[in-house]
């Protein structure tokens, strides 16, 4: 089976000759920034991590098959967009520290998803409801999110955003740059009010791999069709499953155990790791 090693530059591809054979033929998917090299075993992930910290460059193996995926799910908060929206909403009641030293906490993998959540929406209990629209007009995509989402549903992939955050910001936010569905919790409200608590049931890890088991039935697919995406502990068994599942400014938990990570670049060689070039790229300008 053919695999193929991807190298995305954050700017300028460095010297390769030291990397590949000069008898492998490399395909350039955008000049000077982001190439393809054809491998015939798949690099451990020792490797990957040593050419990554060597090249300052992000780096991805993929298999041949099955390359260009059919579906795509997202975790939102500091993947799609660039803040953790419950954090941000607890600055408006003092407890953003808190907040977000459990959301730390979270991510790492220390304390499970669903006591971190209940832990930490408790701590808002009596906030002003419209403190959530203000938080959304603030929060801001990560650079490459929407030429990314374009680029799939140009080419018929089914997009889904999948968040252990609140259904007030994924429906916003799927609807600003396209994804077909959303996922998300829901924050109880009476009286224009946060009462402190999530309506059951809550969306966590397991909620995740779930609703990524549920489509691929839905649409007649295999795990080998999905491409994944997120940066934290609750991400773990969704990016697992799925055939290209990459880590984003993944957390440290992430960083140990997945093949595929993002740190130099954006979200845009997600594109380049199923080995599109800048012709089949949504250009957004």
């Amino acid at each position: 089976m053919t695999y193929f090693l991807t190298i995305v530059a954050p700017d300028v591809l460095p010297d390769l000759s030291h990397v590949i054979n000069g008898q492998i033929k490399i395909t350039t998917l955008s000049e000077n920034r982001a190439v393809d090299i054809p491998i015939s075993e798949p690099m451990s992930k020792a490797q990957i991590d040593t050419l990554r910290e060597r090249l300052f460059c992000d780096i991805f193996i993929t298999s041949a098959k099955n390359r260009k995926k059919k579906l795509f799910l997202a975790d939102m908060d500091s993947t799609i967009v660039a803040s953790e929206t419950l954090d941000e909403l607890a600055g408006f009641a003092g407890v953003k520290d808190k907040v977000s030293a459990i959301t730390a906490r979270s991510m790492a993998g220390e304390i499970d998803f669903e006591t971190s959540l209940r832990e930490r929406v408790a701590l808002l209990e009596g906030m002003q409801s419209s403190h959530m629209q203000t938080i959304l007009d603030q929060t801001e995509l990560n650079d490459g999110a929407e030429i990314l989402l374009k680029t799939l549903k140009a080419q018929g992939v089914y997009t889904v955003l999948i968040s252990g955050g609140f259904t007030f910001y994924t429906e916003s936010i799927a609807a600003k740059i396209g994804f077909d569905a959303h996922h998300g919790n829901v924050l109880e409200i009476f009286n224009g009010q946060l009462s402190g608590k999530v309506v059951p049931p809550i969306l966590g890890p397991d909620a995740k791999l779930s609703y990524l088991q549920q489509y691929v039935q839905k649409l007649g697919l295999t795990a080998d069709d999905v491409l994944a995406v997120g940066d934290g502990a609750n991400d773990r068994f969704m990016l697992e499953r799925a055939a290209l599942g990459v880590g984003y400014a993944p957390k440290p938990l992430l960083q140990e155990i997945l093949l595929n990570q993002i740190h130099y670049t954006d979200l845009t060689s997600l594109l380049y790791a199923q080995g599109y070039n800048d012709q089949e790229i949504y250009d957004i300008e």
